[in-house]
């Protein structure tokens, strides 16, 4: 199912494919409706060359050390997963998108099973969205994403 979505002034078409829930696709919508701006180069959903394709990416600019300067990953994730994109996919800054309740369990999880020097500060953050985000944002035109909306927790 093809979803039209207005966000931050730009018209994006995101597929719902089979299996994958409208939440999934409305997290990558607000992902890309609060990072555009600051990463004007963010792509949804577009292949990288990894074993891992992510749901938003921009990629950098100063070589391997900073290759991917933002990498979104909306709803399920394997810290396995998050270790590996930290540790060898030069991510400068790796985003888990939620809409969960306890967002403390997995800061807690991610905390102890990632390395500090892999989590420096603003590195790796957790955005978790309201319960309710989807009647929030039914009308589909999202000029910027309220911080009402969500909780950002640095881990």
């Amino acid at each position: 199912m093809l979803h039209d979505f207005e966000l931050a002034g730009r018209r994006v078409r995101l597929w719902q494919r089979t299996g994958e829930s409208y939440e999934h696709v409305l997290m990558k919508a607000l992902g890309y409706a609060i990072f555009v701006e600051e990463f004007p180069g963010l792509e949804i959903e577009q292949r990288v060359g990894l074993r891992y394709k992510p749901d938003l990416v921009a990629r950098g600019r100063n070589g391997f050390e900073q290759r991917f300067a933002f990498w979104g990953e909306c709803g399920q994730n394997a810290v396995r997963k998050t270790n590996w994109l930290l540790k060898h996919a030069g991510v400068a800054r790796l985003v888990l998108f939620k809409i969960i309740t306890n967002t403390a369990a997995l800061v807690a999880e991610l905390r102890a099973a990632v390395d500090a020097r892999y989590r420096e500060p603003g590195r790796l953050i957790v955005i978790n969205f309201t319960g309710d985000i989807a009647q929030r944002t039914r009308e589909r035109r999202i000029a910027r994403v309220a911080e009402s909306w969500y909780t950002k927790t640095i881990v």
